[in-house]
């Protein structure tokens, strides 16, 4: 199915495609920091397709072709001193919008994939609105707290670099960035790499100041690991032991603060989805969903 656009409230409209059968088994994956929805691979979302699965994915706000806020992005002496603009949202209120999706394409409940921030907004979801989840999947995410799955010093100064002025200088920094993040275990494909920046940029020109803004909402929601603990969710953790952008700790203390969590730490894996990491993870997030679904069952 081609793009389409939802509104789903309080003013915020979401970019969303729809692929699979329309009766097949809901599966909703929620990108990362400043990631668009072809961020989760075409070739990902295939094999899923192919296992029976409906899958769903949409730009967060702030990217893609979501809506944008106009408010000043916080700067890191902002985020040091929890110094926000009035309007700073947070990762609850990227939740609300991602269950306002659901409500769009009439959607009950789903199983959800979420990376990185996408992980963040998952396992919100599923503390606050358990209904919605039939089950979670966290992929290279954390919980928030201080001194657990911080990015390495040499990820912070990528992050921080001044941002490009042109799809060029786009390309580049985003070849800078994922050769440094990428999967050590695995070929880094740099024509895959600047297809998908190319894209970005044609979707989203200059997309700094958003990503800048859910940098905000990471940081304004600080440590979420007393809410996790609520969540009820059959949930599995997926975390590679190579990641620079998410330290593996953020993945043992997702694992540890969600109540019967199962952590798979996956060598070789770092901080993005190279195409041969892509059978892996369609194996354990098919094998999670029909446990838990098979646990729903006995009931």
């Amino acid at each position: 199915m081609s793009e389409q656009l939802a509104e789903v409230g309080r003013g915020i409209t979401l970019s969303y495609e729809r692929s699979g059968d329309e009766n097949g088994v809901p599966l909703l994956f929620i990108a990362g920091l400043g990631q668009q929805y072809h961020e989760w691979p075409d070739g990902l979302c295939r094999l899923l397709i192919d296992r029976g699965y409906q899958v769903i994915r949409f730009d967060n706000r702030d990217v893609g072709r979501s809506t944008h806020a106009r408010f000043r992005p916080p700067g890191p002496v902002d985020l040091l001193r929890r110094h926000w603009a009035p309007e700073q949202y947070d990762i609850g209120d990227m939740a609300r919008d991602t269950v306002g999706l659901l409500d769009v394409l009439g959607v009950e409940s789903t199983h959800i994939v979420g990376m990185s921030m996408g992980g963040m907004i998952g396992q919100t979801i599923a503390a606050r609105d358990p209904g919605r989840v039939r089950s979670l999947t966290s992929v290279m995410s954390t919980t928030g707290a201080l001194r657990l799955g911080r990015p390495a010093l040499s990820t912070w100064r990528l992050m921080f670099a001044p941002p490009a002025r042109t799809r060029d200088e786009h390309i580049d920094s985003a070849v800078r960035i994922y050769r440094h993040i990428s999967a050590a275990g695995y070929p880094f494909d740099e024509h895959v790499v600047r297809a998908a920046a190319a894209l970005t940029w044609d979707r989203d020109e200059r997309p700094a100041a958003g990503v800048g803004r859910q940098l905000g909402a990471i940081f304004k929601s600080g440590n979420r690991t007393r809410e996790m603990r609520s969540i009820t969710t059959p949930t599995l953790v997926v975390h590679g032991d190579r990641d620079l952008m998410v330290s593996p700790s953020g993945g043992a203390a997702t694992a540890r603060a969600i109540p019967g969590a199962r952590l798979r730490t996956v060598p070789g894996m770092g901080h993005d989805l190279p195409a041969g990491l892509w059978p892996i993870l369609t194996d354990l997030i098919d094998d999670h969903i029909r446990t838990a679904a098979r646990s729903s069952d006995v009931r």
